[in-house]
């Protein structure tokens, strides 16, 4: 009993596994298999075409998806949205924390090892061509060892041709995003002279992509991933985390065959450790380091099979589903997160759907006051601007919509506002002095293309003071 505690004591560890002494300790993680690896296959490639086709995608000739900072347009399957509508992405970032919030609390982690970029490069793409060239682990880790000679250098120089080819090809699909295929096209056949800067900052996340999935791997996660340190706090004893169920593993033991097995399940076979991209042991709880991947829950139900005890040692469940055998249950935490989740996703939504093709802003001109007209008339100078959010050209006229009076155009009867553009101009409001009855009377203004009413935009018309008797 004495050697089973000191043994679980020596397994425990107070530092982050990937330092030891002071320095980096490696990780060669054993290549894992099992039915949720292979799920995690599936969908990473489904990731992954999406990921290097979506640039390809247009509508209406342009981009289904587009992050275009440079000249503040952004597309989002395939609608455009302008700095205008900053507000929506301000709205839609916050949902976003929210449900990033309100997920860890109920399922923890799992985004990290399910759909995380970061996760699914590393571990569905690097780590295996890294397997494919250098080998398991044991191979990996005598390769690391052995003196320079011909097969080293070949096996090291393929990878880190090959990490740095893909860490490009990601540089220029995250490219791609920002300022469209055809303008990536175009930039090649233009030349490195004419597009200095743009090749400079390719070659420079090409060099960070590169360094990342070579040499610090786990370390995104660990240090410079804020996700990682925040479930410290964001998880509570129901939410859902790959855990070890320690009631039934402990006191662990080897497996010994033909054995009548008095010990816990866990055979301390350590296959969980061997498995694990970050290097953790799971049988010490849940840590800063899990991601959640399932490697080890592939490892362990492998091993259960093999020596015929039950799987799931090493599974999805709560800490206070394997403390006291209770199925997840829905927190006062959960309902508030899902309520104000669901409010603001029905803002955001709404936002969506009543934003207008074109924007328009009306003021009476600065400084003017109004003007008296003949026939005992008063009118009002005024400046307009329309932002067109559109992919076709739109005619604009403008009508009033709640007074009599009728509306001039300076210089022209209609305003042309060409597709994803803007256009400006000036127009008087030319109303009858005895139907003013008020300093500032309000006015809608009505904004057509065509007969199709787009917005009504509300100002004030300036007139003069009637002295009452």
């Amino acid at each position: 009993m004495n050697d089973q505690k000191n043994a679980n004591a020596d397994s425990f560890r107070d530092s982050i596994a990937t330092i030891k002494d002071g320095k980096r300790n490696w990780i060669y993680a054993q290549k894992p298999k099992g039915a949720l690896y292979n799920k995690r296959t599936i969908l990473s490639i489904l990731y992954l075409v999406v990921f290097f086709t979506l640039p390809f995608i247009k509508v209406a000739g342009e981009p289904l998806f587009l992050i275009n900072i440079p000249e503040r347009k952004f597309i989002l399957f395939g609608a455009i949205f302008w700095p205008q509508d900053l507000f929506l992405f301000v709205l839609g970032m916050l949902v976003f924390i929210l449900f990033v919030v309100l997920f860890t609390v109920v399922f923890g982690r799992v985004f990290c090892g399910w759909a995380c970029p970061q996760t699914i490069f590393m571990e569905m793409v690097f780590r295996k061509i890294e397997y494919w060239i250098e080998g398991d682990a044991s191979h990996q880790k005598a390769l690391n060892n052995k003196p320079w000679d011909t097969e080293k250098i070949i096996k090291r120089g393929s990878k880190v041709i090959s990490f740095f080819i893909i860490s490009f090809i990601i540089a220029n699909t995250f490219l791609a995003y920002i300022i469209s295929v055809d303008e990536l096209f175009l930039m090649y056949e233009q030349g490195i002279a004419k597009n200095a800067g743009t090749f400079v900052s390719l070659l420079i996340f090409t060099s960070i992509f590169f360094g990342v999935y070579l040499w610090f791997r786990e370390q995104a996660c660990i240090v410079v991933c804020p996700y990682g340190r925040l479930q410290g706090v964001l998880l509570d004893k129901n939410s859902i985390v790959v855990a070890y169920d320690y009631i039934r593993g402990e006191k662990r033991a080897k497996f010994k065959k033909n054995e009548t097995r008095s010990a816990g399940d866990c055979i301390d076979c350590a296959q969980c450790v061997k498995v694990c991209p970050t290097g953790i042991d799971i049988r010490n709880g849940t840590q800063l380091e899990c991601v959640n991947c399932t490697a080890c829950i592939d490892a362990c139900d492998h091993m259960m099979e093999s020596v015929g005890l039950p799987k799931g040692l090493i599974r999805y469940d709560s800490e206070k589903g394997i403390a006291d055998k209770q199925k997840l249950k829905i927190t006062g935490r959960m309902i508030a997160y899902s309520s104000v989740l669901l409010i603001l996703l029905g803002i955001l939504v709404t936002l969506l759907l009543s934003r207008t093709d074109v924007e328009t802003t009306v003021m009476r001109t600065p400084g003017m006051l109004f003007q008296e007209q003949p026939e005992n008339r008063i009118s009002n100078l005024y400046n307009i601007k329309l932002i067109n959010k559109t992919r076709e050209e739109l005619p604009v006229i403008l009508k009033l919509e709640n007074v009599n009076g009728r509306i001039q155009m300076v210089g022209r009867d209609t305003i042309q506002v060409h597709k994803e553009n803007e256009a400006s101009g000036e127009f008087f409001i030319i109303m009858n002095k005895d139907s003013i009855v008020d300093r500032k009377t309000k006015l809608k203004v009505g904004v057509y293309s065509g007969n199709k009413l787009i917005e009504i935009v509300e100002t004030n018309f300036l007139g003069p003071i009637k002295i009452k008797k």
